[in-house]
């Protein structure tokens, strides 16, 4: 069952964050921190996230609202970054969680969410407009 678990974890870690972060993890792993890895890889990711009860969208919702309230920024904004790349979430649907934050968490953490936002946002726009680019260099080069 763990490595079954494991594996099945692994697959919904790269779909949730992809691929980049989670090689990244992976790579990183040291002796010190290896089982904490496959730890949070098995049951974060296999035993929560693959439970039938709620679709990934709504498990997204929950973790930004969740990071904001414990203003566990960095987290917010791999989470944020990974929902609006995969397009399981809009920006009008993480303003409506930051707006709804605001009434149960506070609004400085939803100010902060805010903010961590448009930068995700300002990074992610300039990532696309970097490869719009690249690939109308690339048309142009081959003609």
């Amino acid at each position: 069952m763990s490595r079954k678990s494991y594996e099945r974890g692994l697959a919904t870690r790269r779909k949730v964050l992809g691929d980049e972060w989670v090689d990244r993890a992976i790579a990183t792993a040291t002796p010190f921190n290896r089982d904490f890895q496959e730890m949070i890889t098995r049951h974060a990711w296999d035993d929560i996230w693959n439970r039938k009860g709620l679709p990934h969208p709504v498990r997204r919702m929950l973790v930004l609202a969740m990071t904001v309230a414990q203003g566990r920024w960095e987290e917010y904004r791999l989470h944020l970054r990974a929902a609006l790349e995969s397009g399981d979430l809009s920006q009008d649907q993480v303003k409506e969680v930051l707006m709804q934050a605001a009434i149960y968490v506070g609004v400085p953490g939803a100010n902060t969410g805010f903010k961590e936002a448009r930068e995700v946002i300002a990074e992610l726009a300039a990532k696309k407009k970097a490869r719009k680019s690249a690939k109308k260099g690339a048309r142009k080069a081959k003609k």
